[in-house]
This record gives structure tokens, sequence and C-alpha cells, in this order.
């Protein structure tokens, strides 16, 4: 068993950044957790690739990154939800500083993917596209904006991915360091198989 141990200003550091508040987390917090990760690591690499492919296959993995994308966001409602539900929270262990800025970490997160959610669909439906949700088509319910918009709203957009994935590597980096380096609970309270070891 992993135990804790004092924390170095590099651990609280590096706690914050893993967004370790001490919480216990339940099965569902769990899968959910993962299920968000691949689904990001997907859209991320779908959209890197489509560039460098031909017509027919881009449209493919265009199509296939807006149902995706839609997928994601009914994910992340869901966290969200089960996160505010009464039923879900576990008390954390300490309720200091370092605990409330891990805590705004993963707010932080939150906030930048439900931003991105949202951008997605703006960014199809403002240049008058149907998003498509594996060949469901779902039509602009507004209709379209300027070219200059719609620009802006593709590089908000593509800003906001990027800064997802940084955030992220940070956030799972910082984790693998507690595991590895610090050989604490931080990572180990997100993986079934090893919590019960």
């Amino acid at each position: 068993m992993i135990k804790d141990r004092p924390s170095t200003t590099a651990d609280v550091a590096t706690r914050i950044a893993a967004g370790d508040d001490r919480t216990s987390y339940d099965s569902l917090s769990i899968a959910l957790h993962w299920l968000t990760v691949v689904l990001v690591l997907a859209q991320f690499a779908l959209s890197q690739v489509w560039g460098f492919t031909p017509r027919p296959t881009r449209h493919l993995l265009i199509v296939t990154h807006m149902s995706f994308g839609i997928l994601l966001s009914a994910v992340i409602a869901v966290r969200i939800l089960w996160r505010l539900s009464p039923g879900r929270q576990t008390p954390v262990s300490a309720a200091g500083w370092i605990e409330l800025a891990a805590k705004a970490v993963h707010y932080l997160l939150y906030a930048l993917l439900v931003s991105e959610a949202v951008l997605g669909f703006v960014l199809r439906w403002s240049g008058n596209e149907s998003m498509s949700f594996f060949g469901l088509e779902i039509a602009p319910p507004f209709a379209p904006l300027s070219k200059a918009a719609h620009h802006n709203i593709g590089e908000a957009h593509e800003f906001i991915g990027w800064a997802i994935i940084a955030l992220a590597v940070a956030h799972a980096g910082a984790a693998i360091f507690h595991h590895l380096v610090v050989r604490d609970t931080v990572l180990v309270r997100m993986l079934p198989r090893l919590k019960r070891r």
C-alpha cells in the first residue's frame, strides 16, 4: 500500500497541478474521468490529422470529430451533475489552501471543456452547417454569422483545445510524478485496481 508522507514544496506544487484535493473517488467518477480522457485525446488527434488526408477521408474524420464531440459534451454534463449531486460528495481529508487550489485546477478543466464543447456547436452552426451525431443531422438553430465571426470562433475553439491538452498533460504528469517519485496515493485514487492493493 502506498502511503502519504510529509509534503515538500515540489510535492505541494505537483499536488495542485494533479488536482489532488484528497477526495476518495467512487467507481462512476473514475469511469467518467477515463472516458473523458479517451474522448479528449481522440478529439485532439482527429483535429490534427484530417488536414493531411484526402477529401473523402477528411469528411469522415470531421463527422467522427463532431460525433465524439457531442458524446464528450454528454459525458461532461453527466460528470458535472454527478460531482454536484449530494450522494457523490466525499469530504476531503483536509481543507487547506492546497486542497482549494487543487480543486480550482479541476474547475478550470471543467470550464475549458464546457467552453470547447459550446464553441464546437457554435462553430459548426455559425457556418450554416449541421452538426452530425453518427449520421443524425442537427440543423443550425440560428442564422449563419459573418465570415469574420465564424473565423474568430474557430480560432477560439482551436486555442482552447490546445489549452485543454496543455493543462491535461501537466495534470497527468503531476499525478505520475506523485506515483513514481513522491510515492503517495494521488494517482492510485483514480485507478480502481491499484486502489485495492
